[in-house]
């Protein structure tokens, strides 16, 4: 908690006058009761103010500045009645300026907390982000840090109140009689027991509710993205069941946590209460009696009094269940904030030779896992300008191959490098800069069709985005559209089909020229025609764009310059032209023949498959 406070450094000019200015508040609040209890004994009761008995010599003086010694009960009334309204308003300042100078330094606290956390996030590596999961992170980000938030606003403003209340309230009773401490010293030790008792047990059911949260949010996250799949397999009541059990979860923690705070509501109100009583009947005891020096006025200010000290030891339990809550958000914020990338970038790479893209006896596993290597000693070089296409069946390991040039993920062993340079000498803004990536899961963002083309390139002018989906074979179905480029993406370009997404992602990478453009599987929602027009214009960029294609048709990869085949054990055996491919290696005929037989092979006319 304490490393998250420098948060609020920015605004420590608010944060520190905001408890200064709630100070004035209950010094205002505190000075009401005894004014009260002057109107009641000199203005409705009439007793002597000047009296050494009952009198007062603070009222006799203010009485004194405004009537002089000539003064009637209905002025004594009126005006302390006046003293008490201008009090109040007076206290009603404090109270709304503080309010104004906490909220601004809490919500400051939580927008650059929030800001920091999205940033460390964004430069966290994918195995990190994949471990804290997704819905977790969203938890984190946000009901962790306005749990926070919350926290900073109470301590500003209540965690000053209540204490001031609590020890003004005590010296303000006192003063009234001494015989209304004792009430004080019996009730305030039994609260506090009944209260340590009910945070010991609740105070560590916070982290757990969080999270229990993190799975509601999980679940939640998956049916809303996979939603066309739930309903598709007619999964609906499925996962209903499996989000009400996370429901459930975090409901019965709930219930468990506050079925422990609501113990304290009655017991506070019965020991108010019997406060209440012994005031009374202490003040009423003393009336009885002359010269006790008790009066009626006092008696109601004493009830008010105890009524506030106890309602502020009822915050001070608030302020710790507040604490305790923001405390474990605080753990959850800094496990993120704390994190440091696994992949970071080097100091500056020296390019070198013509070999875009080099593997050295590269073997890799995913994070975590165990068992056979995804891939297992690669060594592959591919030449700056060729087109070079991997294929293999699935779960082989093309994606995974591909990852490895821009740093997704780090090979276990061997190296890769990038124009003769090792990956882990580049910087990763300037390697990924090079590198033009289409994936095999299409991303859009709730954008225009022109905003998501330019996330490939942020400068690029009409001209080079139209130039891009036309290479990419989109500017057909995007002009189309009655607003054209400036069409709306619905979010995860729900409103768009698999082909389209897949076209505007292809220009996307188109847009910003790279030196490397990969294309993961990205044209399998294409038909031959449309792709094949795609791989003509693909053969127009500039000699020194290297194309790495992965694709799952034989059609997609043929007329690459050479072709790589992954072996399901993570090795590749053999990597030359279509042709030479068809004579060496067992995998590629076997592949090539069942597509010929499925008739997703299209010869082209005059040619055969050789």
């Amino acid at each position: 908690m304490k490393k998250l406070f420098k948060y609020l450094k920015p605004y420590k000019l608010l944060a520190v006058t905001s408890p200064f200015i709630m100070i004035g508040e209950v010094v205002c609040d505190l000075c009401l009761p005894y004014l009260m209890s002057y109107i009641v004994n000199y203005g409705i009761l009439g007793l002597d103010i000047a009296s050494e008995k009952d009198g007062s010599p603070l009222a006799l003086g203010i009485v004194n500045l405004f009537f002089g010694e000539d003064y009637t009960g209905m002025q004594v009334i009126l005006l302390f009645g006046l003293l008490m309204l201008a009090i109040t308003l007076l206290g009603g300042f404090f109270g709304t300026f503080c309010a104004y100078t906490a909220a601004k330094a809490a919500q400051g606290f939580g927008r650059d907390l929030r800001c920091d956390a999205f940033r460390k996030v964004m430069s966290l590596s994918i195995e990190q982000t994949d471990r804290f999961t997704t819905g977790s992170l969203v938890t984190r980000m946000t009901n962790d840090i306005s749990m926070m938030v919350d926290f900073i606003e109470a301590l500003l403003r209540m965690f000053v109140r209540a204490p001031i209340f609590i020890v003004g309230g005590t010296v303000m009773l006192v003063s009234l009689d001494l015989k209304f401490g004792a009430v004080l010293l019996c009730s305030i030790p039994v609260l506090a027991v009944v209260l340590i008792w009910v945070l010991a047990r609740a105070i560590p059911l916070y982290g757990i509710v969080q999270n229990r949260l993190d799975k509601v949010n999980s679940v939640v996250q998956e049916n809303v993205g996979g939603a066309r799949v739930v309903k598709a397999y007619v999964r609906e009541d499925y996962e209903c069941g499996r989000f009400g059990r996370a429901n459930g979860e975090l409901r019965d923690i709930n219930l468990k946590v506050q079925k422990l705070m609501a113990v304290i509501s009655p017991v506070l109100t019965v020991i108010m209460n019997l406060s209440v009583i012994a005031v009374i009947y202490i003040g009423g005891f003393n009336i009885a009696i002359e010269n006790a020096g008790m009066t009626t006025g006092s008696i109601m200010a004493a009830v008010t009094y105890v009524t506030m000290v106890i309602n502020s030891v009822m915050m001070v339990t608030g302020m710790f269940a507040s604490i305790s809550r923001a405390n474990a958000s605080a753990k959850r914020v800094s496990e993120v904030l704390a994190e440091d990338p696994v992949i970071v970038g080097g100091n500056g790479a020296r390019e070198s030779g013509e070999i875009a893209v080099s593997f050295r006896n590269v073997s890799f596993r995913y994070p975590g896992t165990v068992g056979n290597p995804v891939l297992s000693g690669i060594s592959l070089d591919i030449a700056r300008g060729e087109t070079f296409a991997i294929i293999g069946s699935t779960g082989s390991g093309k994606s995974s191959l591909v990852s490895l040039i821009p740093r997704f993920y780090d090979a276990v062993e061997g190296e890769v490098f990038v124009n003769g340079a090792p990956v882990k000498d580049y910087e990763l803004s300037k390697l990924r800069a090079k590198i033009g990536y289409v994936m095999q899961k299409t991303v859009l963002f709730s954008d225009t069709i022109e905003g998501n083309i330019r996330w490939g390139k942020p400068d690029a002018s009409r001209d080079e985005v139209a130039a891009a989906a036309g290479a990419a074979q989109a500017s057909g179905f995007v002009e189309g559209f009655s607003e054209g480029y400036g069409t709306f993406v619905a979010e995860k370009g729900a409103s768009l089909s698999g082909g389209q997404k897949q076209r505007i992602s292809i220009a996307r990478a188109l847009v910003r020229k790279p030196e490397i453009l990969i294309l993961d599987d990205s044209t399998s929602a294409l038909d031959l025609a449309t792709e094949g027009k795609l791989r003509s214009e693909l053969g127009k960029l500039s000699k020194d764009t290297t194309v790495i294609i992965i694709a799952q048709r034989i059609a997609s990869v043929m007329e690459a310059d050479r072709i790589a085949v992954l072996e399901n054990d993570g090795t590749i055996r053999h990597c030359a032209p279509h042709g030479e491919l068809l004579k060496i290696s067992e995998t590629y005929r076997d592949i090539c023949d069942s597509q010929i037989r499925s008739g997703a092979l299209i010869k082209k006319e005059g040619e055969g498959v050789e």
